[in-house]
């Protein structure tokens, strides 16, 4: 009797532990859909006249896509096209996203991606910058017009995310990247499940006071609050 008494006990445990395993992705994805649809900077409107910037989403994360120059700030001095293995001179656009290290480096493709990928992405690791020259946001999903405070603050925001060298330029990973136009950079913190690299985008959208998610890990949860990107627009 005390034999099975002892093994109810450990099978009470274990199906405590898959209840606990089982909830634990359910609470993300509640989580993430209140923080998706609470806005922050509720009260921003979008000006009739500005700079416009764009919003790309591969389905997974969002980019952001800026004029390389714009409200007297250009990011050539800081992020110089010579990095780049091939990018284009006359490139007239830059995208910048963030995540985590080993999920950036070492997935080109989606089949690249491995269970020790995915568990850096969650667990958390260390947190890179992606950057890519354009000659035009014709990928983007969405658009957004900023007033040149905005603009300025959102080029703030995203530049206080590189890790800076001594001469406070950005520190260049060794790394081909997916192509001749872009390339990554080393940046602060670490990104995981709660950092995810539609938060950081989320975060520097909060940063230049424009309407955004509370926090949408997901790129759906962001790209939703604007409006579509007119098309074929060239550098």
């Amino acid at each position: 009797m005390a034999r099975r008494r002892r093994k109810g006990k450990s099978g009470k445990w274990v199906g405590r532990a898959l209840t606990v395993l089982l909830a634990i992705p359910a609470l993300y994805l509640v989580a993430a859909l209140i923080g998706s649809l609470v806005p922050v900077n509720r009260q921003w409107s979008e000006p009739g006249r500005g700079a416009t910037i764009y919003l790309a989403d591969n389905g997974i994360h969002v980019d952001i896509i800026m004029p390389v120059a714009a409200e007297g700030l250009d990011w050539r001095p800081l992020i110089p096209p010579g990095d780049f293995a091939a990018a284009d001179p006359n490139a007239g656009w830059i995208a910048f996203g963030s995540g985590e290290q080993r999920v950036y480096l070492n997935t080109p493709a989606w089949w690249d991606i491995t269970p020790r990928t995915l568990w850096s992405a969650l667990a958390g690791g260390k947190r890179v910058m992606h950057v890519e020259y354009e000659t035009g946001p014709y990928y983007a999903v969405r658009e957004i017009r900023l007033r040149p405070e905005e603009y300025r603050r959102l080029w703030t925001a995203i530049r206080a995310d590189f890790v800076l060298d001594a001469e406070g330029r950005p520190i260049r990973i060794d790394h081909p990247g997916y192509g001749p136009s872009d390339a990554f950079y080393r940046a602060t913190g670490k990104a995981n499940a709660v950092r995810s690299c539609n938060a950081v985008a989320a975060n520097w959208l909060r940063l230049a006071g424009i309407r955004a998610s509370l926090w949408p890990p997901f790129a759906e949860g962001l790209v939703w609050r604007y409006r579509r990107a007119v098309r074929a627009r060239s550098g």
